[in-house]
């Protein structure tokens, strides 16, 4: 499940950098502001009717303990209106703050040179993690009914595997979402035009793409996908903060890496990899170094192979 959800954010990490060329440090912090858009709406959706919170407690996800997901009965089964309109709302909501930001911060810097975009994401990163800080709240809320949420035992190998109704939410989304980039990419215009765009972009506007268009929906298509993953990653965990996304952007790094940069199928594999690792380490080390054992493992990886378990294949 981990890996899912950090496979599914690294494809729009990996989107920027092969088709805009540059490591874009702000994408975890759009992690966040999906997430809480997200779930500003499932609660609102939530708590609208026969709730006692007023429309404030619930647009700020409960800031200062007003209210409590659990309080509201949130779940993919109980309130499955609420949590497909937050869904929907975290992926919108991020391609809306990409697409802004992208016009006010990064187009006016394009042309610069590559540490020129890489500073200055770390600059949008800070002021949107402290925005939201301010707006939501520094402390860490539950954000679902986890008793109510339905479980099932699957009898697997020596014992039995436990499967909640999040779990199989993540699996459906996160696996749809990327097999419908698989098809863009292979089926269509524009993914062709993507990839063009990614191996020589030079090339791909002296021979007619719309290269601004093409940017305009890597934003669109990377910024969607990553606020699905952080909505979808705090309905999986139970629990929302303003640092989630921050600490997440380390182990989508080492995906995206791990995968070959620029390879949209590798940050897939890759996020698989690194959540494995990260999730299966805790069984021989202490919690606190799961995401030290992703990154060994990673540079392991890379010592065999060091152009990535994809080659560095651009797009795809």
């Amino acid at each position: 499940m981990r890996g899912l959800v950090i496979g599914l954010a690294g494809i729009g990490l990996s989107m920027t950098y092969s088709i805009l060329n540059f490591a874009n440090f702000a994408h975890g912090d759009y992690i966040t502001a999906g997430a809480f858009s997200g779930w500003a709406t499932t609660y609102l959706v939530a708590g609208g009717f026969g709730s006692s919170a007023n429309v404030g407690s619930l647009l700020l996800v409960g800031a200062g303990g007003s209210v409590f997901g659990g309080a509201l009965g949130i779940s993919a089964t109980q309130t499955p209106l609420a949590v497909v309109a937050g869904m929907l709302v975290a992926g919108v909501g991020t391609i809306a703050l990409s697409l802004v930001v992208d016009r006010l911060v990064f187009e006016p810097v394009r042309d610069r040179s590559g540490i020129t975009l890489l500073i200055t994401s770390i600059g949008v990163a800070f002021a949107l993690r402290y925005g939201i800080q301010f707006v939501f709240g520094p402390a860490k809320r539950g954000t679902t009914a986890a008793g109510a949420v339905p479980t099932a035992s699957i009898p697997f190998v020596d014992g039995t595997l436990r499967v909640t109704a999040h779990d199989a939410a993540l699996t459906l989304v996160g696996g749809g979402l990327m097999l419908g980039v698989h098809l863009l990419l292979q089926r269509t215009r524009l993914g062709k035009a993507m990839r063009a765009m990614a191996d020589n972009e030079d090339l791909a506007r002296i021979t007619g793409i719309p290269t601004e268009r093409v940017v305009r929906f890597t934003w669109i298509i990377g910024g969607g996908l990553t606020g699905v993953a952080g909505y979808m990653f705090v309905l999986w965990k139970g629990t929302l903060g303003w640092f989630d996304g921050w600490i997440l952007l380390l182990l989508i790094f080492a995906a995206v890496i791990l995968g070959g940069i620029g390879s949209i199928y590798g940050a897939i594999v890759g996020g698989l990899v690194i959540g494995l690792t990260a999730s299966l380490s805790v069984l021989w080390i202490p919690s606190s170094f799961s995401r030290a054992a992703a990154f060994l493992v990673m540079i392991l990886i890379l010592i065999v192979k060091p152009t990535g378990l994809f080659s560095g294949r651009s797009t795809a």
